[in-house]
């Protein structure tokens, strides 16, 4: 037998961890015998709501102890885990309501207004926060305050399926990665224990929110493994807030992403921030410019440890490792997994040179639920095949070149966009950039959408400047042809850059 909840929560007091502290919010720490009880209270909340084994629930919640409680709580019962970003639009939530086929959804007043516009009344929701209530809806406070604080733990194996983490859509509608209840517990000793060595008095802070996988397993799963303390704040990420937090509550491991790791290094007061208290910062969602990189350690002196995984395959895969990081590059291969650059005939290319890579491991994705034909094409076995452009050098670390679904074909020659971005972080100016191209006159035009930092107007001389730092750094056709100054850059969920919706600004 093996339970998620049990192995994360459960076993803790059973170590004698009961009254060290779990988790911070705004509203102070819960130890994790309170933890505990409060998943044994909401999962026998789920269970009178009709939630069951192997069926799926639906948490559109923000982040704060109810989030991850009622996580715990549909593992606890035997049920599949599914989360949602808490800023979409009615129409997405319909197609997440329709595609998970959920009968039990946790909403709360960030979301519950969205979602009764996008249709639940079929449902059974369970509401956090004082809001008032439809026939359908259920008040979380009240009926977990009555619920009893002893659960029986289903009796699930590391077969079972457990979670669905979803893709980000940037391809396409968001598809769910479903995978058993062996890959928090594999990605947890290989990558958590393995790579970042996590230990019981780390605290772990994330950037992006509990909905991403990335997030939540760092800050409410790893360090759970090993009697540490995670965050969670429902407010939207930005600077500000996070040095905040850091200020607050004096975390250890910082769980971050390039584009806010961007916003941090421009920030007005950056130079008078104190980030002593962290031992290192990851970085994954998008590859970490080498620019950026190395302006981080020069301002911020907090060691990062790079890395790339998917949702396809759990977690990560590729990091660097604590003490040994390469700038530029996604690291080497996590315990546990195997990887492989590949050619178009699907034999491993030599060191140096650019090919698909397909990483193999115990974490690896059923399927994509509803999608054979998908699913077909990129998982064969325990092996998937990601998609992503990597080279591989004679030491064994790999280099991310873009998605080969995003390449562009600049003056008969193909042309990764990320490249492009990577090279225009480099200016001093330039805080994030964005690069698609679009057809004119049968030819491809390059156009970059730079956000620039405070205090900068963009202006046709600011342009030409930057498209001859490119010129000067670059092939001459990876010079965009124009450039656009913009405030923000479209972004899918989970914080990646939106390539189609970039396109369609061309």
């Amino acid at each position: 037998m093996f339970n998620v909840a049990d192995h994360f929560v459960d076993r803790n007091l059973e170590l004698g961890r009961g009254d060290r502290v779990a988790l911070y919010t705004n509203e102070g720490a819960t130890t994790y015998a309170e933890l505990a009880a409060l998943v044994n209270r909401v999962g026998n909340v789920l269970l009178e709501l009709g939630a069951r084994r192997g069926e799926r629930v639906l948490l559109a919640l923000s982040d704060g102890v109810e989030f991850v409680a009622t996580w715990y709580a549909a593992q606890k019962i035997g049920a599949v885990t599914a989360e949602v970003y808490t800023f979409l639009q009615p129409k997405d939530y319909r197609y997440f309501l329709d595609y998970t086929g959920a009968s039990v959804v946790i909403a709360d007043s960030v979301t519950l207004d969205l979602l009764r516009e996008a249709g639940i009344a079929d449902r059974r929701v369970l509401v956090v926060g004082g809001i008032e209530l439809r026939d359908n809806e259920h008040d979380f406070a009240a009926m977990v305050a009555q619920a009893p604080d002893t659960l029986a733990t289903a009796p699930t194996t590391r077969d079972d399926i457990a979670i669905w983490k979803f893709t980000t859509g940037s391809t396409g509608a968001p598809k769910a990665c479903v995978h058993t209840g062996a890959s928090p517990i594999l990605s947890h000793e290989s990558y958590g224990v393995g790579v970042l060595g996590i230990r019981e008095d780390d605290i772990v802070l994330p950037v992006p929110k509990l909905f991403f996988g990335y997030a939540r397993d760092l800050a409410a799963l790893y360090p759970f493994g090993v009697g540490g303390a995670g965050i969670a704040f429902p407010e939207r990420t930005t600077a500000d807030r996070i040095f905040e937090l850091i200020a607050r509550f004096r975390p250890t491991i910082l769980v971050n992403v390039p584009t806010l790791m961007s916003a941090m290094v421009a920030h007005p007061s950056a130079s008078t921030q104190d980030l002593s208290s962290l031992r290192l910062c990851t970085s994954a969602g998008e590859a970490l410019p080498a620019e950026l990189h190395r302006r981080w350690d020069e301002l911020f002196g907090v060691e990062v440890v790079d890395g790339i995984g998917s949702s396809e395959a759990y977690h990560i895969y590729i990091s660097n490792r604590p003490g040994s990081a390469r700038q530029g590059s996604c690291g080497q291969v996590v315990p546990g997994y195997s990887a492989r650059v590949v050619g178009e005939d699907g034999t491993e290319v030599p060191a140096g040179e650019v090919g698909v890579l397909e990483v193999t491991g115990g974490t690896v994705a059923l399927e994509y639920f509803g999608d054979k034909e998908k699913s077909a094409a990129t998982y064969r076995g325990d092996t998937v095949h990601t998609g992503d452009l990597f080279s591989r050098d004679a030491d064994g670390f790999f280099f991310y070149h873009g998605r080969a679904d995003d390449l562009l074909k600049s003056g008969g020659i193909w042309v990764a966009p990320s490249e492009i971005e990577h090279c225009l972080i480099g200016h001093e100016d330039v805080v994030e950039c964005g690069v698609a191209g679009s057809e004119v006159d049968g030819l491809v035009r390059l156009s970059a959408y730079v956000i620039l930092r405070d205090g900068v107007e963009g202006s046709p001389e600011l342009a030409t400047a930057l498209r001859d730092f490119v010129r000067a750094r670059l092939a001459g056709h990876k010079t965009p042809k124009e450039i656009r100054f913009v405030t923000s850059l479209p972004r899918t969920t989970n914080g990646k850059l939106d390539r189609r919706a970039l396109k369609a600004l061309t």
